[in-house]
């Protein structure tokens, strides 16, 4: 006996899909990536000391992303891949951001496209330091390869959009890079009822005062509180007591 047909419209699939990728995304912790005075700013809810939602791709390109672990896990690494070879084919100038960010949305579109494959349940962020403020980028690409180029911040996973509204009332391009943390970790505990600690974030930045060609670095742990720590008070000297009059 054959089994019966059922027919699905192609907008009914497109839109299931994008529901489920939508849902596992909004599962996932949250990331904030921003621009500062000194270069792109990544801070990432992320309590685990091993598994990073934040890394490096090339010399001055950073990456970040929510969702399942696995799947952007193997994007980060053929970014890597496509980047190196690019790189050593050609010179290290040729490799940008934007070029690792339309080579993401061919591959997220494509995975998106096939009916027969699961979609992606991820979301990226692809950035890039210049030599110049004017010259950082920020791309942020969906699980369907839509890409969009975000001017000074972006946010993905979790409650993006109270984060979002929280980070962007005071966010400023010329900020320090020890006042944008404590922006950003704020926006991030916007909707919690205690602030996130700080063994629970995962930083680290473009730097672009750093000499080495390569700009990333990541904040230790350490770091990360000393610059989120308010700065103690001095204390004040104890005024000297007055000392007894011998007997007249």
């Amino acid at each position: 006996m054959s089994q019966p047909m059922f027919y699905v419209s192609p907008e009914q699939q497109v839109k299931d899909r994008a529901d489920f990728a939508r849902a596992g995304i909004a599962r996932g912790r949250s990331v904030v990536v921003s621009r500062h005075r000194d270069g792109i700013l990544f801070v990432a809810e992320n309590p685990s000391r091993s598994l990073h939602k934040v890394a490096e791709l090339y010399d001055r390109i950073g990456f970040a992303a929510v969702g399942r672990y696995n799947e952007f896990e193997s994007l980060r690494i053929a970014g890597v891949r496509h980047a190196d070879l690019r790189g050593y084919a050609y010179d290290r100038r040729d490799v940008t951001g934007r070029m690792l960010a339309n080579a993401y949305a061919q591959v997220l579109g494509t995975i998106f496209s096939a009916v027969s494959e699961k979609p992606y349940e991820v979301e990226l962020a692809v950035a890039e330091v210049g030599e110049e403020p004017q010259g950082d980028q920020i791309f942020r690409l969906a699980f369907d390869g839509s890409v969009a180029d975000e001017a000074d911040f972006c946010v993905m996973g979790g409650s993006a959009e109270a984060i979002a509204a929280a980070l962007g009332q005071g966010h400023d391009p010329g900020l320090p890079l020890a006042k944008a943390l404590r922006l950003a970790w704020t926006a991030l505990s916007a909707d919690r009822p205690q602030p996130i600690g700080f063994d629970a974030l995962e930083v680290a930045l473009l730097d672009r005062q750093r000499r080495q060609p390569r700009k990333f670095r990541r904040l230790t742990a350490a770091a990360v509180a000393d610059l989120l720590q308010p700065a103690a008070e001095p204390s004040r000297p104890k005024a000297a007591r007055p000392r007894p009059q011998p007997p007249q």
